[in-house]
């Protein structure tokens, strides 16, 4: 029976690029800033990474097929690498890679790198995705804020929640990312905003605002992970190690859609990978034991529902949890410490390594202005596709024991 990959690797080092409108950069050197740090951090030359995993999407506006971008830009050795998609998990779908890697023992160390570049294409969301012939029959017309609006409205049924007081929580959601992203350097938007801008901003699929929905940016993030031992012989101290707890994906089956079991209020595959990730991580009671999480706020709303769907509160529960700060930097579990999508920014490839990045610095006592009191365990979630039909990526990290 699989006993799963706690504790058997370690994060060597991490690298994270700035993001927002790089009109400076390609996607090349994207990946080089991102890389550069890591191997910093690291201490290690890149003769020493022996194979790496390349997160990007939107291929056909960004980098192209196959990995041969990131091993010629990072002049890596020779080494495979290989190059994966699964929506806006990808970043988190690049990390598994290089992790399970190093836990099974096929490499002693590895490279998780994610980019993107669509600022360049001057559109403001995603770019429209080939999604191949059976997509099309399953939603023709369908947009990602008229469908994640959609979640609102079932949730709005299901609690019984006034719409007023759920735009309220959907502000304070917003807010605080945009409160989180003023302290990071790194964010894409680094201004503060108001809940009244944020309740009076235009409507854009009801009930969600323009400041309800996360834009796009340019970006990289980097991770090289090893085996505890290796990272013992490099000079890390156990002390100011952080290794992997959980790795979980979850992928939709078809059920959402077809039946009438899920009444589209909450998201199914989230909590399907939340309970296997707590249960490789030996997390029983979540709300007490993780310190802080980043989940994937494409839409607030999204954020509201995977507040519940990851168990850190009651079904029904996370409005008042919201309006109570609960989730604020000062609050129990801060959620989105460094802007989340909203603001630090969403290069998918990139995304779900940041989140990495982020409970990485936090863990290490490096997160400067955002840097928050012991934090023991860091959660991060990643969800690709739309509320129906969808890839989830978790993973949790912490402290080395």
């Amino acid at each position: 029976m699989s006993s799963g990959i706690r504790d058997k690797v370690a994060i060597l080092g991490m690298g994270c690029s700035r993001f927002g409108e790089r009109w400076d950069m390609g996607a090349e050197e994207l990946m080089v800033e991102s890389f550069t740090e890591a191997l910093t951090d690291a201490g290690i030359g890149r003769e020493q990474i022996q194979a790496a995993w390349l997160g990007s999407c939107m291929d056909e506006v960004n980098i192209g097929k196959s990995a041969l971008p990131a091993s010629m830009a990072l002049r890596l050795n020779n080494v495979p690498v290989t190059r994966v998609e699964n929506y806006c998990a990808t970043g988190t779908e690049a990390f598994r890679g290089a992790v399970y890697a190093v836990a099974s023992g096929a490499c002693d160390i590895a490279l998780a790198i994610g980019v993107e570049k669509l600022k360049d294409t001057g559109y403001g969301g995603l770019p429209g995705l080939d999604g191949g012939s059976m997509p099309p029959l399953w939603w023709p017309n369908l947009s990602a804020p008229g469908v994640f609006a959609q979640v609102a409205s079932a949730y709005m049924s299901r609690y019984k929640v006034p719409r007023d007081v759920l735009k309220r929580a959907l502000a304070e959601i917003s807010a605080k990312s945009h409160a989180n992203g003023a302290k990071n350097p790194k964010a894409h938007l680094r201004n503060p905003v108001s809940c009244d801008t944020i309740m009076a901003s235009p409507m854009i699929a009801e009930p969600l605002g323009l400041f309800d929905c996360c834009g796009v940016s340019d970006g990289s993030a980097a991770a090289i992970v090893t085996t505890p031992e290796i990272a013992k012989s490099l000079g890390k101290h156990p002390d100011q190690m952080v290794t992997v707890k959980a790795l979980q994906l979850a992928l939709s089956n078809g059920s959402e859609g077809g039946y009438n079991d899920w009444d589209g209020s909450y998201i199914h595959t989230t909590r399907v990978a939340a309970q296997r990730a707590y249960a490789e991580a030996g997390i029983k009671k979540p709300r007490d034991e993780v310190s802080m999480f980043e989940v994937h706020d494409c839409f607030s709303i999204t954020e509201l529902v995977t507040m519940e769907d990851l168990g850190l509160s009651e079904d029904g529960g996370a409005v008042k949890d919201v309006m109570d700060g609960f989730y604020n930097a000062d609050g129990k579990i801060p959620c989105q410490i460094d802007g989340g999508l909203k603001c630090f920014g969403h290069p998918i490839g990139a995304s779900g390594i940041r989140m990495v990045y982020e409970m990485y610095l936090q863990l290490l006592g490096r997160a400067g202005d955002r840097q928050l009191k012991d934090p023991r365990y860091g959660l991060t979630h990643n969800l690709g596709g739309f509320p129906h039909q969808n890839v989830v990526g978790i993973s949790i990290v912490g402290r080395y024991q």
